[in-house]
């Protein structure tokens, strides 16, 4: 059994549409267990414009009852209010109107092979499309997800570690569930007071520079059972999964686990986490985390830890240089309505992608039509490589 979702819209057409397969019937949720998430995407000093307009909620248009998911696909939309504002330049249907075509593509965007590989004459038909605004449909679907994980114990968390030059410092010992209570009212979801100050600092005086910057998140994944994943095949491997989704979010250039490419420096006996007997659910303990919590393809019982790296926005303010795609001249590139910088709604949509591939990995490997049965081939599982505390093996 397998969690499928695909998204569809454009950023200022009359809405996004996400459609989810394979969510075990008898999972409950409410307005607020999607919406929530979806406000969470909103959020982040340096937001531009759209989400001052925009007020996103999802609405059901099949695959739940009375707040019971049916086992049946689930659709969901997400009306763009922007759209009142674009009818004309994005209507599905002809219009009197002359519409100007768009020529000028954006460096680092997908403008330009857009054009290329689809055979388009005019800009605005591939940045649309492109467009982070499709991350909203991706959130919405993986708020679904998360409910179905938090049924098995498990909970997926987000915060910023850097934007622009500015880092988070260290920190002396793992972070914990309870560590993440107050992170969203940081204004740009970041865990020490001191960094968050100096981003918000960064983010200004950039942006007074015309400038937007990038910056890397981390996204945790509690509760994690061991052995989501596989060795056996290349397709199977956990984190080859999770990279290919986080890697799928707009402008992200970079994945990592745990230490990541810290880890290419020491040697490898600083670099693996040992095992020492007693403590835990499975009998033994380890003192450090560098794998992140996956090994061999396969998540370990340890926490699972994904850093994505964004490269600063492709938009700017004050436009980088470009071709006329129309005329072949030298030109300034499109300006459009931007952010300054998405690095907190970027963890947000990690959060999403993480729990709609540890979902999936649950539905592998446990299956469920109902969440019941899900749950209780989990529970078995579980007595199964359980050892007491005190066992040493």
């Amino acid at each position: 059994m397998h969690l499928r979702f695909t998204t569809a819209g454009e950023s200022h057409g009359p809405g996004l549409v996400a459609v989810i397969e394979g969510v075990p019937a008898g999972l409950r949720l409410l307005p607020e267990d999607l919406d929530v998430d979806l406000a969470r995407r909103q959020l982040g000093h340096g937001r531009g414009g759209r989400m001052k307009i925009e007020t996103d909620t999802a609405t059901v248009i099949s695959g739940i009852r009375h707040g019971v998911t049916l086992g049946s696909p689930i659709a969901l939309s997400i009306a763009n209010r922007d759209y009142a504002n674009w009818e004309e330049r994005m209507n599905p249907w002809p219009v009197e109107a002359e519409i100007d075509a768009v020529h000028l593509p954006r460096p680092g965007h997908a403008d330009l092979a857009g054009v290329q590989k689809f055979g388009h004459d005019d800009v605005r038909n591939v940045l649309e499309r492109a467009s982070a605004r499709e991350t909203t449909a991706r959130v919405a679907v993986g708020a679904v997800a998360r409910a179905f994980l938090r049924e098995l114990g498990v909970e997926v968390r987000s915060h910023v570690t850097r934007i622009g030059a500015v880092d988070s410092p260290p920190r002396d010992r793992p972070l914990r569930l309870a560590d993440f209570d107050g992170v969203d009212q940081s204004p740009v979801r970041c865990l020490d007071k001191d960094a968050e100050r100096a981003m918000i600092r960064e983010i200004d005086e950039q942006r007074k520079a015309n400038e937007s910057l990038g910056g890397i998140f981390e996204v945790l994944v509690f509760g994690a059972i061991p052995g989501l994943g596989s060795y056996t095949t290349w397709d199977g491997r956990i984190e080859g999964r999770l990279a290919q989704a986080i890697c799928s979010i707009q402008a992200i250039k970079g994945v990592g686990f745990g230490d990541g490419f810290d880890l290419t420096g020491i040697p490898g006996s600083q670099a693996h986490d040992e095992m020492f007997p007693g403590g835990g659910e499975w009998g033994f303990h380890r003192t450090s985390n560098h794998a992140g919590g996956i090994e061999g393809g396969m998540t370990n019982g340890e926490t699972v830890v994904i850093k994505g790296a964004m490269k600063p926005l492709p938009t700017l303010t004050k436009p980088l240089q470009s071709v006329d795609i129309a005329t072949g001249e030298a030109v300034q590139a499109l300006r459009e309505r931007t952010d300054s910088c998405t690095v907190p709604a970027a963890g947000v949509v990690a959060e999403a992608m993480a729990a709609l591939v540890f979902a999936d990995a649950y539905l592998e490997k446990f299956g469920g039509d109902n969440v019941a049965d899900t749950q209780a081939s989990v529970a078995a599982y579980r007595a199964r490589i359980a050892k007491p505390a005190d066992t040493e093996a």
